[in-house]
């Protein structure tokens, strides 16, 4: 079966037509196209109807979708996967990773905001204004795939580009949002297509003279050796990592290099980094979902904590809830501000608790204020994970 990239963008836009909020479409063997809308996937009933898709279809719809482009089919071919930019005409934009599963070609396309979004429309911390004004250092934003680090790093290279009035070099995989030139002259550059690997790609960005590089996420050591060094002299670093939150987000930088190599790192980020955002989405009570963020900056306790390591009482976990001051917070406190602003339920916020034990305890006593009954969900939880009681 053959199909033309006119044909699958008719697919694509009937996926939009019949789900305006859409924010991934898969095509795999055995199931039907589906879209995920507020975190749920839904069956895409399409003309013509392809019903559940066979390898044959899926592998037509890669094809289509891939093009001429022989290094997007080298790479399929000995990695397994292949990222690229997609775009409908006048509809939206994509970012695609066509990969192959059990013998056939699976893909799933992510929807792109047709516009850069604003902080204030994706409701970021305030830290993020500050983190606009960094003339150097490290800023990582982390959380898992899909939990909205493109769009806030958007939001922030927005936000700089335009008030700087200097170079800000991109480094992406593909290239999501396009920016415009504002006070700020933005070069946006494309693995695969503008440079072979991000280590590569950032090395020669010291050759390109900007002010703030966006390395599109940090994968290796020999990546993080040269943004630390980058973020050492002068240059305003800002990356992503998939980690959970900011105390494993510090562990998985140290646990890139060998443990000889560990208290050279320890320094080097002590000094380097400004801050460690972890963000979340959380289904949204009435529908939707709702981002969620812990703050870590880089204060004169979290350097200390980086220096020595965590021991005791002296946690990330801890100098993040007591840090507010500087704007910090965990996961946990930003929980119970949703909680009590009443855009999600105590059983969202328990689910996704740090440590479930004391965002119980904070729970109840936002209820206790209100005049509502106290329940025992935490101790509930507590007891069905005891061993000892079952």
């Amino acid at each position: 079966m053959n199909m033309t990239r006119a044909q699958l963008d008719a697919l694509m836009a009937q996926v939009l037509d019949r789900f305006p909020n859409v924010a991934d479409i898969i095509a795999t063997t055995g199931k039907p196209i589906q879209a995920e809308v507020d975190g749920v996937l839904r069956d895409v009933a399409t003309t013509p109807d392809l019903g559940k898709l066979s390898a044959l279809v899926t592998k037509a719809m890669a094809v289509a979708l891939m093009g001429e482009n022989l290094r997007l089919q080298k790479t399929l071919a000995a990695k397994g996967s292949c990222d690229l930019s997609y775009a409908i005409p006048g509809r939206g934009r994509f970012r695609a990773n066509i990969f192959s599963q059990r013998g056939s070609l699976a893909m799933v396309l992510r929807r792109l905001p047709s516009k850069i979004p604003t902080m204030e429309e994706l409701g970021l911390p305030a830290a993020f204004k500050d983190m606009a004004t960094e003339k150097h250092g490290l800023i990582l934003i982390t959380g898992g795939t899909g939990s909205g680090k493109s769009n806030s790093l958007a939001a922030l290279i927005d936000s700089i580009n335009a008030s700087l009035a200097g170079h800000i070099v991109t480094l992406e995989d593909p290239v999501e949002f396009t920016h415009p030139h504002k006070q700020g002259t933005v070069n946006q550059r494309e693995l695969g297509i503008d440079f072979d690997t991000f280590a590569s790609g950032l090395r020669a960005a010291f050759r390109q003279g900007p002010k703030v590089i966006l390395v599109g996420e940090i994968r290796d050591p020999e990546t993080m050796e040269i943004a630390l060094q980058a973020a050492g002299t002068g240059h305003l670093v800002l990356s992503t990592l998939h980690t959970t939150d900011a105390g494993s987000t510090i562990g998985r930088i140290l646990g890139l290099f060998g443990p000889g190599e560990e208290r050279l790192i320890r320094m080097r980020l002590a000094e380097s980094l400004r801050f460690i955002v972890s963000q979340r989405l959380l289904p949204r009570e009435g529908g939707g979902r709702v981002a969620a963020f812990e703050v870590l900056k880089n204060t004169l306790r979290v350097k200390d904590l980086i220096l020595q390591g965590e021991s005791g009482d002296k946690t990330f976990y801890n100098v993040l809830e007591n840090g507010s001051a500087s704007g910090m917070q965990t996961f946990d406190q930003h929980f119970l501000a949703l909680f009590e602003a009443g855009a999600i339920t105590e059983e969202t916020a328990l689910l996704s608790a740090s440590d479930r034990s004391r965002l119980g305890q904070m729970l109840d006593r936002a209820k206790t204020v209100r005049g509502q009954k106290v329940t025992s969900l935490v101790i509930e939880g507590l007891m069905d994970e005891d061993p000892a009681r079952k």
